[in-house]
């Protein structure tokens, strides 16, 4: 089964596009589960990490199709952090969660192809069904990348429009009267299209997907028409100030084609009201699970997501 299948296969048996964002920091975590911890052990704070992390998939895996890992969080910690990471994503993969290995890798063809063998595909050292990746050293960096994940049935996420502020700097940049990233939308188009011709002719969606941010949600609705071939993984929802409507135009009429990322204001939700009062952190598993099911029934009611069961 392509990645293409399987995330389309997820989303509808999940009956949702939201993707949670694990993005651990341990000045965040509650007070239950650091006490006694020191901030700059290398030792014990991934180990926290992990069990916070694993706590959160128990609570997402029944409802949400994949989980997002930000690696950062666990890098700072050296090698711990980074057993800390493998943990996290063999677990999720045992919840039958669709892993996304967000590292945005980037570099010459050489390294790239490194990079590729050791992250993409169930077989690799880190087992992601997916990864993030930028474009800006050109073609002959994405290219390994690419037939990577089409020979292990993985996908990549490629940067496109991100939803940083700062990413306009030079994204917005024009050339041939295009914005840089409408000239990238247009490469990755391409290489969606041609992972559906060698795959399976019959899927609307390829296995090479684009990073599109919800806080551009004008240029959201133009690069969905550009990349018609392409799944979106959207950040931006929540914390960053996106909502539903926001987001509305990455869906195609079936409510597939995007996946929308909250990090923060699910992986913290017992901080932020309502359910900072309804919980606290004492219940912090209780938050989150609220807080994702309302993120559920936001783009039910919102969007198009809300076809997904009429279409399954």
């Amino acid at each position: 089964m392509t990645f293409s299948e399987s995330l389309t296969n997820a989303v509808y048996t999940k009956g949702t596009p939201v993707l949670v964002g694990l993005d651990p920091k341990f000045e965040l975590l509650p007070e239950s589960i650091k006490s006694g911890v020191e901030a700059d052990d290398l030792w014990k704070v991934p180990s926290l990490l992990k069990r916070y992390c694993c706590g959160v998939i128990d609570v997402v895996a029944p409802l949400v199709p994949a989980v997002k890992l930000q690696v950062a969080c666990f890098e700072r910690y050296g090698s711990y952090g980074m057993i800390a990471l493998d943990n996290v994503i063999k677990y999720a993969a045992e919840k039958n969660l669709i892993t996304i290995f967000d590292g945005k890798r980037g570099d010459i063809g050489s390294t790239a192809q490194l990079y590729a063998d050791g992250i993409l595909g169930k077989n690799s050292a880190w087992g992601a069904d997916a990864m993030t990746v930028s474009p800006y050293m050109g073609n002959d960096s994405i290219e390994p990348f690419v037939k990577t994940a089409i020979a292990r049935n993985a996908g990549i996420f490629i940067l496109v429009k991100t939803s940083n502020q700062g990413g306009k700097m030079f994204q917005d940049l024009k050339s041939n009267r295009k914005n840089i990233y409408q000239h990238v939308a247009q490469y990755v188009q391409e290489l969606a299209q041609a992972t559906i011709k060698e795959k399976n002719n019959k899927l609307k969606y390829g296995d090479i997907g684009a990073v599109v941010g919800a806080t551009w949600s004008k240029d959201l609705a133009i690069l969905r028409k550009i990349l018609n071939s392409a799944w979106l993984l959207v950040p931006g929802f929540g914390s960053q100030g996106a909502t539903a409507e926001d987001v509305a135009a990455a869906f195609d009429e079936n409510g597939l084609g995007a996946i929308i990322n909250n990090s923060r204001g699910l992986l913290y939700a017992y901080k932020n009201e309502p359910y900072k009062s309804k919980y606290g952190e004492s219940k912090w598993e209780t938050a989150i699970e609220e807080a994702t099911k309302d993120m559920i029934e936001q783009l039910k009611n919102k969007t198009n997501a809300k076809n997904l069961n009429k279409n399954n």
